[in-house]
């Protein structure tokens, strides 16, 4: 089994920062890739991005290209998604996952699954 813990949400006003945590745990060594998705209330769990295990290979989603960061500390087994240039659309619980594909882009890839945390963008 495996644990992903997210921290790292909250309120912030658009065009701020955010940097997401998420503590991988367990037997980790079964995981290939591990991605950030997000769900806004009344829509499905979309893909954000994606990183190897190995922490190389960032992955992302069109629209966060060029404001949001996926990275890796193989030393703690945590991921990180720097978030900049925050918009009100970008409102949504964010999850971290851990899956045996890369790039996976679909939830149904994943294995595991963080608790998530929500992040609120106000205009």
């Amino acid at each position: 089994q495996v644990q992903l813990v997210e921290s790292g949400g909250g309120l912030v006003q658009a065009g701020g920062s955010l940097r997401l945590s998420c503590a991988a745990s367990g037997r980790t060594v079964s995981l290939y890739g591990l991605g950030w998705f997000r769900q806004a209330p009344g829509n499905e769990r979309e893909f954000v991005a994606a990183i190897k295990v190995s922490g190389t290979a960032p992955y992302y989603a069109d629209f966060v290209k060029g404001r949001f960061t996926i990275s890796k500390d193989n030393a703690a087994n945590t991921v990180y998604l720097q978030m900049n240039a925050l918009k009100p659309e970008d409102t949504a619980v964010y999850y971290c996952a851990g899956g045996g594909f890369f790039p996976a882009v679909l939830p149904a890839h994943y294995d595991y699954w963080g608790q998530g945390t929500q992040v609120t963008v106000s205009s």
